[in-house]
């Protein structure tokens, strides 16, 4: 998969009731989104831009030397964003894989970028995607933690047999936490967003289970450590230590 046959998409906008202007809250010196595009560009996996329906995020990048395009404000979702996002920057339909990266990711690596690659060496993958293994029972009883259980293929790979927001699975053995970061063959972002959502989406709020329950396969790449995602301003504190400047 080289880099000219893979589009790197950051859906970004600003309709966060918990922390609003998400997008462009600062964090060392840089907005948020700026902070994700970075990482997307050192992945250098291809061409990175981001997808918005707000003109002041869009500004914000290109201001930074990115690549924003606009969107339509109706989309229900992250997914069905980029779906129109690579339709508008790749018309003729050269990209082969569309990464989703989400814009609340500041603390995201570019090497964990790249880890969502691999799995789709294989033909038989449709989607693929990341998880960490769970060391606190904290992490593992928090309905905000996902959970991806699978079945082991070797090394650090996994093939998802389900995600769910409760403690899963029962018993002994390791449990691992979902990274919503994804990578889709382009086929397989364009039949996601023309099915309906499904029954066990809608139970457990989790989109990717459209997905599995249409029959799609998932694979995920084990990684060593969770990017914080921002949802709060405790969050927000947790990701500038982070990213403080030495």
């Amino acid at each position: 998969m080289t880099p000219d046959r893979t589009l790197v998409l950051i859906p970004a906008r600003l309709a966060s009731t918990r922390l609003p202007y998400k997008p462009l809250l600062e964090i060392a010196g840089l907005p948020m989104i700026v902070h994700v595009l970075r990482r997307a560009e050192e992945a250098a996996i291809g061409r990175v831009a981001v997808a918005t329906d707000t003109p002041e995020i869009a500004d914000v990048v290109k201001a930074h030397g990115g690549e924003a395009i606009m969107t339509s404000p109706d989309h229900p979702s992250g997914s069905d964003r980029i779906h129109e996002a690579m339709q508008k920057l790749d018309p003729k339909a050269a990209a082969e894989i569309v990464v989703n990266l989400q814009g609340d990711f500041p603390t995201i690596s570019a090497d964990n970028i790249r880890d969502v690659l691999p799995p789709l060496a294989d033909p038989a993958v449709d989607i693929a995607t990341l998880a960490s293994r769970i060391h606190t029972e904290e992490e593992d009883r928090a309905p905000s933690v996902v959970k991806a259980v699978g079945t082991s293929l070797g090394g650090r790979r996994m093939r998802a047999l389900y995600f769910t927001r409760a403690t899963a699975p029962h018993g002994d053995g390791p449990r691992y936490h979902h990274i919503g970061l994804y990578a889709y063959r382009r086929a397989a972002l364009e039949r996601f967003v023309s099915l309906p959502p499904s029954p066990l989406e809608m139970q457990e709020s989790l989109e990717q289970l459209r997905a599995l329950e249409a029959g799609m396969r998932i694979d995920i790449t084990i990684v060593d450590t969770v990017p914080r995602g921002v949802d709060t301003l405790a969050d927000l504190e947790t990701a500038r230590r982070i990213l403080a400047k030495p």
